[in-house]
C-alpha cells in the first residue's frame, strides 16, 4: 500500500503518466467538463474537497512550469488568487510562469487537458490548468 503522497488512484495514474508541456486541470465544481475530457470527481459536498487543498496536493506530486488562470479570478475572486500565489512563491523552484486568459477560453482549453479533477469549490474562477516541466533539466 502506497504511504505517501496522493492517495487517488486515478490522479495518481494521470500524474505518472504526463510528459513536459502536457496539461492537467483543477477545478471547481460548477466548470463544465466536455465527454472527451477524464472527469476525476472528488467533489463530497459543497466546498469539499477544496481547491486549494487539492491544488497543494498535485502541486506536491508534479513539476509545473506554467499556471494558467481566468482573467475574471482577479476582480471576481481575489483572495483566491492570493492563496494561489501564495501557495506558489512559497515552492521550491520558485513561481512558475503565470498566464491568464478568459473564462471561455480557460473552459476550452480544459478540452486539451489529461484530465479535470472537480473539486467542491464554491468560490467562483477557482478553476486552474496546471502545465508540466521537465523533471530533469
Amino acid at each position: 500500500m502506497k504511504k505517501h503522497g496522493i492517495l487517488n488512484s486515478d490522479i495518481a495514474r494521470v500524474l505518472t503518466y504526463m510528459g513536459h508541456t502536457d496539461r492537467i486541470c483543477i477545478g471547481d465544481c460548477g466548470l463544465p467538463i466536455s465527454d472527451e475530457t477524464e472527469r476525476i470527481d472528488l467533489a463530497l459536498r459543497f466546498g469539499e474537497p477544496s481547491f486549494l487543498d487539492v491544488l497543494k496536493e498535485v502541486g506536491a506530486d508534479m513539476k509545473i512550469e506554467k499556471i494558467i488562470l481566468a482573467e475574471e479570478i482577479k476582480e471576481q475572486n481575489p483572495e483566491q488568487l492570493q492563496a494561489i500565489k501564495e501557495y506558489f512563491s512559497s515552492q521550491e523552484g520558485g513561481v512558475p510562469e503565470l498566464e491568464y486568459v478568459s473564462h471561455v477560453e480557460l473552459k476550452a482549453l480544459t478540452r486539451e487537458c489529461k484530465a479535470v479533477i472537480r473539486t467542491g469549490e464554491t468560490t467562483p474562477y477557482s478553476n486552474i490548468i496546471l502545465q508540466s516541466g521537465c523533471i530533469f533539466a
